[in-house]
């Protein structure tokens, strides 16, 4: 019987074990795990370690829409962090509805922070307006 055995040296193994385990990822795990910033995951054992922190060891909750409305841009607070932030904090809610997340993200856009914040917020408006319309 013969064995195979590999011939990567350990940190070979480590680069390939962190590559891999993005490309097995689906839906809010891998929303997950794209909020990563670049180069900042160590290994891939820290990488195991905030997965099972944020899925296996979180128990989530039942998302009322009261929760999901409270999630507002703070005064300077970015755009990119708000977007960072509120896909966070979706992530941590059982059954939110699309039509919910939409509408919260939107109402917590604060209109005062920046023009990108403000334009985004109307045209989100926009696009519900219509889409609500043709829906009818």
């Amino acid at each position: 019987m013969a064995m195979k055995v590999n011939d990567l040296a350990t940190h070979e193994i480590e680069s390939v074990l962190l590559k891999k385990f993005g490309e097995t990822l689906t839906r809010g795990a891998l929303t997950w795990y794209s909020l990563f910033p670049e180069h900042s995951v160590d290994s891939f054992e820290m990488l195991v370690d905030s997965f099972i922190k944020a899925h296996a060891g979180a128990k989530k909750v039942q998302a009322h829409k009261a929760d999901i409305f409270r999630i507002v841009q703070g005064e300077s607070e970015l755009l990119r962090e708000f977007v960072t932030r509120f896909q966070r904090e979706i992530m941590l809610l059982t059954a939110v509805l699309d039509e919910w997340a939409a509408g919260a993200f939107t109402k917590g856009l604060n209109p005062r922070s920046s023009d990108a914040s403000r334009k985004l917020k109307e045209s989100l408006l926009k696009f519900q307006a219509i889409t609500s319309t043709n829906q009818r």
